[in-house]
């Protein structure tokens, strides 16, 4: 009888000890944080580059994604390149000069051609987009037009 209650109790004793947790048990793991007003407006996804045809245009593009479009460093030789030579260098059609900023918020015979902060009522990138502008030598590349609708959209500065 003195052994059945020995062995009755070490029983009973294993059983309370597992029973109760006494032996060590792994810890739990702290519940996951939801995550912060912060980390939730933070993009999940980067979108692609921009791809353009020169080195030049590269570097004008990844200049733009900083925020700060220069019209004279970015603007500026499109316009030179693609726009001066009618106007505002040998000729000046429809009575668009594009020399200098000024000219051109001036606008034409037809109007303001540049509305800034809003570069989907600006005439100049309507006319670019739909192919009509330049109509004479090489077309304003997506990157250059990507440059030029930033700058509308971001007040087209004189800077």
């Amino acid at each position: 009888m003195k052994k059945t209650l020995t062995l009755s109790i070490l029983i009973l004793a294993f059983a309370l000890t597992a029973a109760c947790g006494s032996g060590s048990a792994p810890a739990a793991e702290p519940p996951a944080s939801a995550p912060t007003a912060e980390e939730a407006a933070q993009p999940t996804e980067v979108p692609p580059p921009v791809e353009t045809a020169s080195p030049t245009e590269g570097t004008a593009a990844e200049e733009s994604s900083s925020g700060q479009v220069s019209f004279s460093n970015d603007i500026m030789p499109i316009f030179e390149n693609r726009c001066i030579d009618c106007h505002g260098g040998r000729r000046t059609r429809e009575g668009l000069d594009m020399k200098t900023h000024e000219s051109l918020m001036r606008g034409s015979n037809n109007g303001p051609v540049v509305t800034p902060g809003d570069a989907e009522a600006s005439l100049l990138v309507e006319l670019i987009v739909s192919g009509d502008m330049p109509n004479r030598g090489p077309k304003v590349t997506p990157a250059e037009l990507q440059l030029i609708i930033e700058w509308v959209n971001l007040g087209a500065l004189n800077n």
